[in-house]
């Protein structure tokens, strides 16, 4: 698939390149973003070359990873979010906030549009979030999405080579007034 841009009142979305190498290396200096991520640590130059000049296009290209770089409209990098497919129909959403961006709703913004993207083009029927236990910013992203959070799983999360117990949220296109791909026949509540 070819990279799309998708646009926002406040906010472009598209794919990062070689052109944004550096400032993908400086924003991921912040120690949050290492802490929380599972992003190398120390984060090295090579890496945000890697990441910009290779796994993001070749995401693309397979059609297994969308990313985005969430750019304000004087082209500074706000964030990163990326749809990474997990099965038929089910992609995880990841994304990290540089510091300087955090607290003005840019996150949830670009999650939402991303989200609407997918389940309107990708066929997508279901968006999960997971995070580390603990990720009190990125859970509050999720929440301010829409996620409906649906419990803790147990060593689920490599993160630096340790397991770690992780949040899970999903976010479904009936969430956004849109419909499934494929027909949801959710379990009948008991009551």
């Amino acid at each position: 698939m070819e990279p799309v841009t998708l646009t926002t009142p406040r906010l472009f979305l598209r794919t990062v390149g070689p052109q944004d190498t550096e400032a993908v290396y400086t924003a991921v200096q912040d120690p949050d973003i290492q802490r929380w991520t599972t992003i190398p640590s120390p984060y090295l130059p090579e890496h945000a070359r890697s990441f910009t000049e290779q796994m993001v296009p070749e995401g693309w290209s397979e059609g297994s990873m969308f990313t985005f770089g969430v750019f304000l409209p004087t082209g500074e990098l706000a964030g990163m979010l990326g749809l990474t497919m997990r099965s038929l129909g089910v992609a995880e959403v990841g994304f990290w906030t540089a510091k300087e961006h955090r607290g003005r709703g840019y996150t949830t913004e670009a999650t939402l549009t991303t989200a609407r993207w997918g389940f309107t083009r990708l066929a997508i029927d279901r968006v999960e979030w997971r995070a580390e236990v603990g990720n009190q910013g990125s859970r509050a992203v999720a929440e301010r999405a829409g996620f409906t959070i649906e419990g803790t799983l147990r060593s689920a999360l490599n993160n630096k080579g340790v397991r770690r117990d992780c949040w899970v949220g999903s976010l479904l296109p009936s969430d956004l007034g849109l419909p499934s791909a494929a027909p949801y026949l959710p379990v009948p509540s008991q009551g």
